[in-house]
């Protein structure tokens, strides 16, 4: 319990010492506004000084690249071929180190975290930040897609309303965007997701905001039952894999969350993967190890895309289809087929040829 004083003697102590642990306050206070105007300094500093050395180290690159040009390596010497190539390791060695300390320095948002946060600086300095924010990003796609197979499962089993419809797209919609959001502070602090998984967020959001304007009418219920049997298809519960894992037959997007977790641990534990690596919905080449037996889920969610594109399509054919919401869901569907499916089959190419060459040099 606090003391609690009783009489003015002891109320003057307590107040004298109240006055010293403010003055106290005050001076640690005052130490950690001119440390904080000092770490602005330096970052200004350090900012600076690693664009103009990466500016240098361009302009050197493209003057070795004139030296070997302007003298074919055959013609140049042992003396001269050695430090250039020396050199290009070191450039590509240096523009590493300059990415890791950038990643702790403020960096300008780019287009679309501009306009949603303005000009706010993101950047986490230190990696216990950078790491607990990557962490509860893992934790609210979980908790997310819970939520998201418990709406669709009711929405597709148990009640047929379009005003829960309208709530679980809603949901849908909150969901994605604000993936983009917190996936965009992520790539700020030096997260490595790029390419399609991230568009495939923006793709996804569009697509959702579409079904949630959808009106309710013939053609919305012809095809409501196979868009929330896809969207149960997506959302798998993860612990049904953990409690009976003979039942893997099921929806990808837990599988995915689940087990692609546990390979990013085990490999960052080894040193073969970036601390800031993040789990996506589709297939990367650090999944090659212990990922593989997601492919055929994956595929078959990919061609369950493309099937409810084409679906779609036959809608809008129909005399009396009337929505433009069938046609935009259709591209979008199309859309997201051709991102995931050539991306995910360009992964599985490119190992496939990564170990043909190890099994020929072997």
């Amino acid at each position: 319990m606090l003391f609690s004083p009783t009489g003015v003697s002891e109320c003057l102590r307590e107040w004298e010492d109240l006055e010293k642990d403010y003055q106290q306050i005050q001076d640690t206070h005052r130490l950690y506004k001119h440390k904080l105007e000092e770490v602005t300094k330096l970052q200004v500093s350090c900012s600076g000084a690693i664009s103009r050395q990466k500016k240098k180290l361009k302009e050197l690159t493209a003057s070795l690249e004139e030296c070997k040009n302007q003298s074919p390596t055959p013609e140049l010497s042992p003396d001269d071929v050695d430090p250039i190539t020396e050199i290009e390791d070191s450039i590509k060695d240096r523009t590493n180190a300059f990415c890791e300390m950038e990643a702790f320095l403020p960096r300008k948002n780019g287009l679309y975290l501009s306009l949603v946060l303005g000009n706010v600086n993101v950047t986490l300095l230190n990696k216990q930040s950078k790491f607990a924010y990557k962490d509860e990003y893992e934790k609210f796609k979980l908790v997310l897609t819970v939520i998201l197979f418990v709406f669709s499962f009711t929405c597709r089993f148990l009640f047929s309303y379009r005003a829960l419809d309208a709530m679980f797209n809603f949901l849908l919609v909150w969901y994605y965007c604000t993936l983009t959001i917190r996936e965009s502070i992520l790539i700020n602090n030096g997260s490595r997701i790029k390419g399609w998984w991230v568009s495939h967020h923006y793709v996804s959001a569009f697509l959702s905001g579409v079904m949630l304007t959808w009106p309710k009418g013939a053609l919305y219920q012809m095809f409501r039952n196979q868009f929330l049997a896809y969207s149960l298809y997506q959302t798998l519960v993860c612990f049904f894999c953990f409690l009976c894992p003979v039942c893997t037959l099921g929806f990808v997007q837990f599988l995915q969350c689940y087990y692609q977790s546990g390979c990013l641990y085990r490999l960052r534990a080894l040193g073969e993967r970036h601390n800031m690596d993040l789990t996506v919905e589709g297939f990367q080449s650090w999944m090659w190890r212990g990922l593989t037996f997601l492919l055929p889920f994956l595929f078959f969610g990919h061609f369950w895309q493309l099937y409810n594109s084409i679906t779609l399509f036959k809608m809008f054919q129909l005399p009396e289809c009337k929505e433009w919401q069938v046609v935009m869901c259709g591209c979008a569907y199309m859309v997201l087929f051709m991102g995931n499916f050539f991306t995910t089959l360009g992964v599985v190419y490119q190992k496939y040829m990564n170990n043909q060459d190890k099994s020929k040099t072997l």
